[in-house]
């Protein structure tokens, strides 16, 4: 027994009438009839009262009918959830990010994706870059938010860059240098920082210790925590200072200030990362949308060391 002799019934039965049946399947009438008769001998029951005037459906064919219509529905409906899975309009997605992302440009993306992608259900962990990576070669996430460089061969994961900002001082309100309009780096020397350690995110604590050796000195960590906002609270709390990147400032509270920093010239990245092998639908069409409302930008290659 197949589909096409399942639709072949129900389409009788539909219209009463074997030309019309055949009209609607889109098929000649001889070969509607030859799939009714095949399916009737298989059945070894008539499913049709006909004559050269009239088709009626038989008891057997009442029954029959009904279960081939939800027979037929379940099977549309697995192609339908098939089709959409594959192109990326069903399923899940688990995404990791680093805390400053939840400021800028992430609601953005989310409140976008939402709208185009009802059907997928999203997840979300805030993880450290390495922490990410590390999980997106394990596939315990679909993709990652997450700050280049990375260290080492990456050539399994795609990064798409989603923005660039500059980094800031965050300071207790009551320090010597609040209520400055901008602080130079070599002012911090010798302050104690709050920091996150290194191997949780190399590339961003990269670029923090490179704007300090600008200022002539090594920053002194006496604190380490893993998330952004964890590393202002400590400053709240008057454990030190720290250097962060600009979106963390949109975390305000009255105890710490955010002052830009001189020199600019160093910005650290944004990025979303997903494999470059294996990835869902879902996860390469969350990227392209990124992409899309972020514009294009250029980031080094995994794994590069900037100057």
């Amino acid at each position: 027994m197949e589909l096409r002799h399942l639709r072949a019934a129900v389409a009788v039965a539909d219209h009463l009438h074997f030309g019309r049946a055949a009209a609607a399947l889109g098929i000649a009438q001889p070969p509607l009839s030859q799939s009714i008769k095949a399916l009737e001998l298989e059945l070894g029951v008539s499913l049709f009262h006909r004559d050269t005037r009239n088709v009626q459906l038989t008891r057997a064919g009442e029954a029959f009918v009904a279960d081939a219509r939800t027979a037929l529905s379940v099977v549309d409906s697995a192609s339908r959830k098939a089709r959409a899975v594959g192109r990326g309009e069903e399923g899940a997605l688990s995404i990791g990010m680093v805390g400053s992302s939840l400021q800028h440009p992430l609601p953005t993306i989310i409140r976008e994706f939402r709208a185009r992608y009802p059907s997928v259900s999203l997840t979300f962990t805030v993880l450290p870059t390495m922490l990410q990576v590390e999980q997106l070669r394990t596939a315990s996430l679909d993709l990652g938010l997450l700050r280049p460089p990375l260290p080492g061969p990456a050539d399994d994961l795609e990064l798409v860059p989603l923005s660039r900002e500059p980094l800031v001082s965050v300071l207790p309100n009551d320090h010597r240098l609040a209520h400055r309009q901008r602080v130079h780096v070599r002012t911090l020397a010798g302050e104690p920082f709050v920091m996150f350690p290194r191997h949780l995110g190399p590339g961003l604590y990269d670029e923090i210790t490179a704007l300090c050796r600008l200022g002539g000195f090594t920053p002194e960590v006496v604190q380490e925590a893993v998330q952004m906002q964890t590393i202002v609270g400590l400053v709240a709390a008057g454990c030190g200072v720290s250097i962060v990147p600009g979106t963390v400032a949109a975390q305000a509270r009255p105890e710490v200030v955010f002052v830009p920093l001189s020199p600019t010239t160093r910005l650290v990245d944004l990025a979303i990362a997903l494999p470059v092998a294996g990835r869902s639908a879902v996860a390469a069409n969350f990227a392209a949308l990124a992409r899309d409302l972020t514009g294009p930008r250029r980031l080094p290659r995994p794994g590069a060391v900037l100057a």
